[in-house]
């Protein structure tokens, strides 16, 4: 499975701070940079050095507390940002610069008022002015997404001919369809005739909730780097999630694809990120949400109960949660409600699960959950008539 690895490239300590609100100091940096080391990533995007002394302080200590992983510093396409970068990662085992500029034509206009001959210009110079500097560079095309194939090819043969080790292919606006993005790397793997010199690298934004989908057809079309953050959370509406195209590998081994993430590490790591970050996970989340292993249809829990993957393709145990849960709500089963008060201790024969059963709908109908102070009231209950 030696070419079926895909490097976890984390950038939630620079993309994922970019969220209002969520501005971390150097400790809480470094506490969550020596998680992501023991979570298993590759690569750790530790921030911007050039954009504040605390940026660059923080990607200045985290290079000096990071031993097995790769530890990367983000510029511009600009002499200063590079050289500045360099002098903060100066500590780091493996240190690695990403530096790149706009690749599409709206960005190329409208953004840099250039031209393709002048982007391609300043991005060999920022690339080969890196390589003075470190061994591993990472260029990243932005807006690539929305590039033009013909210039995005000849602009990744020039960056690693300049001495790029691995490209980034951004869909910065979230706009690709996954057989988009897919067919931009494969395009990509057949045209760019020093391809087998450098990573492709899949880094998506989630502005039509495709990010996961969109790095996951770039990883089977040919790259073998994905950008994500813990939470998913990034600009606007963030990043591709760590924890679902981790745990997305995971479950289909049909891809020949593999990570080095520790899934046992994944929700300790979600729920660290979200209170040190102080962003609440939505309930719903997928992997880690509070709601990702609860059952409250009827129709659900009767399957569940029977056999666990009836409703569900990952076991909690797996991403490090405890169990899964049971909701008790109005449209909850006798099995469910069973399954509810064996837990707490009480033990109903048939004629009383279905008399429970009766005072336990309407109850339910009257709020939105049936807990286990509700439950135990209902027993006691029960209980005492039967004397």
């Amino acid at each position: 499975m030696a070419d079926g690895k895909v490097h976890i490239f984390d950038t939630t300590l620079r993309d994922g701070e970019q969220v209002p609100g969520c501005k971390l100091n150097t400790k809480e940096k470094l506490g969550l940079a020596l998680k992501l080391q023991e979570l298993g990533v590759d690569i750790i995007e530790a921030g911007f050095p050039i954009s504040s002394p605390g940026d660059f302080e923080s990607v200045n200590e985290i290079a000096k507390i990071i031993k097995n992983a790769t530890v990367c510093g983000l510029t511009r396409a600009v002499q200063k940002d590079i050289e500045v970068a360099a002098e903060a990662l100066k500590p780091a085992v493996r240190p690695r610069i990403h530096t790149g500029i706009g690749s599409s034509d709206n960005h190329i206009k409208y953004k840099f008022n250039s031209t393709r001959e002048e982007i391609l210009e300043r991005a060999i110079a920022a690339v080969k002015l890196a390589r003075n500097y470190v061994d591993d560079v990472e260029f990243y095309a932005e807006d690539a997404g929305r590039a033009d194939l013909e210039f995005l090819a000849r602009l990744t043969e020039a960056v690693i001919k300049a001495g790029a080790t691995v490209v980034n292919i951004p869909d910065t606006t979230g706009f690709c369809l996954p057989h988009q993005y897919a067919e931009k790397m494969t395009y990509l793997m057949n045209h760019v005739p020093n391809i087998d010199k450098a990573i492709l690298s899949c880094h998506c934004h989630n502005d039509l909730g495709l990010a996961t989908a969109n790095s996951i057809a770039g990883a089977i079309a040919g790259a073998r780097q994905i950008e994500c953050t813990i939470n998913g959370i990034g600009e606007r509406a963030g990043n591709t999630s760590l924890e679902e195209v981790v745990m997305t590998i995971r479950k289909h081994p049909e891809l020949n694809l593999y990570t080095n993430i520790d899934p046992k590490r994944l929700l300790p790591m979600s729920r660290l990120v979200s209170d040190t970050m102080r962003m609440v996970v939505q309930p719903n989340k997928a992997v880690v949400g509070d709601n990702a292993f609860s059952h409250s249809s009827g129709i659900h829990q009767d399957g569940f109960l029977k056999e666990a993957t009836t409703y569900e393709i990952i076991a909690p145990e797996e991403v490090g949660a405890d169990t899964s849960k049971i909701v008790l709500t109005a449209r909850s089963g006798r099995s469910a409600l069973a399954y509810r008060f064996k837990n707490l201790g009480y033990s109903f024969d048939r004629n009383q699960v279905d008399e429970l059963y009766e005072r336990f709908l309407k109850l339910a109908d009257s709020k939105k959950e049936v807990d286990d102070s509700d439950l135990k009231i209902m027993a006691v209950t029960i209980a005492v008539e039967a004397i």
